[in-house]
This record gives structure tokens, sequence and C-alpha cells, in this order.
């Protein structure tokens, strides 16, 4: 087992930032830790990094402890922060030779230059760096110890989509070597494409614990339809009874004068829907279908209103 969490617990005056949490992570695996602002899940991280000291619990990385072993976990493990500051005068080179130097043992500056991409980059300083360059070299900081954990939090934030496809290309191939991953991030699609496993988090606990599939699979159907009558009907209620009594439809919800209905099976009951809203005279100005997705179970799990930190 690379992580072992057991009744950890952690709160910030009275606020319960971290409530008894329990959770497991296999070696080699790569699992994402998922929730809104405020869910826990950044000081569940900080603890398991051995930032942040838990109130009660226990926690165990690759089966040892920050208490006993600390020096040696500090060798085993690699950690991207969500922001990272470097020295910007020094090179791409030197701030690799830096953080080289706090580990025994691990791959050489060319190599982790390699893996980052950033040859063309070698000889530039930090501050001339753009955000997603210094996002790779942090990625290469994290991994110049060879780390066998590795913790990721939220490493594609604010990037452009071509850097974000390198770096998922990046952990697939640590994926692949064996390595065990922790990730962070508010992209549900980075986490049903990267990670073998997710918990979702709310208010310091785990509330929903699979793979991608099986969560998606919880919520009860396949796809979602979602349509929204024309601003001439906005003043008419729909009548919900009449849309979940469908056979197919599972739930219904309204986000943003979108309905949105979870079916199980597109091409029967699509007409269904289209029938039941023409019988209660209403007009349509949307009408779209996807396949079930992450988000839609965050969002189902979680709610929509935004939180403070």
């Amino acid at each position: 087992m690379s992580l072992l969490l057991r009744g950890v617990r952690k709160a910030f005056a009275d606020v319960v930032a971290v409530d008894g949490l329990d959770l497991e992570v296999k070696r080699g695996e790569c699992f994402g830790l998922l929730g809104p602002n405020g869910a826990g899940k950044t000081t569940t991280i900080e603890i398991c990094e051995g930032l942040t000291a838990p109130d009660a619990g226990t926690i165990e990385l690759l089966g040892l402890t920050w208490a006993k072993s600390a020096n040696e976990l500090r060798q085993r493990i690699g950690i991207q922060l969500q922001e990272t500051q470097f020295p910007e005068k020094l090179t791409v080179e030197e701030t690799l030779r830096l953080f080289r130097s706090f580990f025994h043992r691990g791959i050489s500056v060319d190599e982790s230059i390699r893996t980052a991409q950033l040859e063309e980059k070698r000889s530039s300083r930090v501050g001339g760096l753009s955000g997603g360059q210094k996002q790779r070299l942090a990625m290469a900081c994290a991994l110049v110890g060879d780390p066998e954990l590795l913790f990721l939090d939220e490493p594609t934030t604010g990037l452009d989509p071509q850097a974000r496809r390198h770096l998922w290309d990046l952990v697939d191939q640590l994926k692949q070597a064996g390595r065990t991953i922790i990730l962070t991030t508010h992209y549900m699609d980075e986490a049903e494409r990267l990670c073998d496993r997710v918990a979702i988090m709310d208010h310091g606990r785990i509330i929903a614990l699979g793979t991608p599939p099986q969560l998606i699979a919880s919520i009860g159907g396949e796809h979602i339809v979602e349509f929204a009558i024309t601003s001439h009907d906005a003043a008419r209620v729909v009548d919900v009874t009449v849309l979940t009594a469908i056979a197919g439809v599972q739930s219904h919800r309204v986000d943003a004068g979108q309905h949105q209905l979870t079916v199980r099976d597109l091409h029967s009951t699509v007409p269904h829907i289209f029938a039941a809203l023409h019988n209660q005279g209403l007009h349509l100005s949307d009408f779209r279908t996807h396949s079930a997705t992450l988000e839609d179970v965050f969002v189902g799990l979680t709610g929509r209103n935004l939180r403070d930190e």
C-alpha cells in the first residue's frame, strides 16, 4: 500500500477541514482526489505530504510515518504544488541541479530536462519562462529524485490546452513506469482521463469512491439530455412529473434555465421527451445530449453553489 489514512482529522479553530478520513491508495495507482472549494482536499494532501500535522488519526506512506521516518520519506516522494516559486535569476539547468542535490539518488539533470521537454530552455532564466514552462519545470523538480510516490496538486491549472495535453502524456508515462500518483484537479475530464480510481470529498469526508466508469454508472443513467424552453414560454411551468414518469428517465434537475434529464437509452427516450413537451405546449430554444461524465457525478453529489476556500 502506497498511502494509508485512518481516522484523520484536522480543524482550524471552529472549522473542521478533514473529518475522520479513511483512505487507501495502492502501489502503481493514479488516484484522483476531487472536491469543491473548501472540501478539505488541499488540507488532506498537505497532511499526506508532511506539511501539516493532523489533530488525530494515522498516516502511512510507503509503510512509513512522518513521525518516525521523515528523512527517508523525503527521499522517496515527489511533490508538485499548485504554485511553485523558483529563484528567478537561476537557469532551468541550475534549478534542477539544486533540486537534484537534495536527494541521495535520482535521475540525471539531463534526463529530467528531456522528460519535461525543456531542452530549448536549459540555459534560460526561470523568470523568463511562460506559465506552462514553469509548470513543466516544477514537474521536473518533483521527478528529479526518482520518487516512488508522487503528489500532483492541480498541475495543469492555468495552462493552455496544448500544455495540458503534454502534462497528461507525461503522467501517462509515469503511470506506465509503475509510480504511484496522487492527483488533485478541478478538471473532471483530466481525472476521468488519467485516474484509475477517484475519491470525491465534501465537508472533509469522502462521499464517493470508485473508478470513473463506476462513479458515472452510479448516477443511474448513461446519457444526459439538456433542454431549455423559449423565452416566450419562460413563465410556464414544466410538468416535471410527466418527464420523470417516462421509461428510462432516471432524474431531473434545473441549472440556470437548462433542464437536465439523466436517461438510460437515448433513441427510445428522446421521442417521448419531445412528445411530453409538445403536449404541454412548450417550445424549445435548445436541445442537446451527451454521454454522462465525471462532471455530472461531481455536480450531482456536491451541488452547484460556489463556496469560499
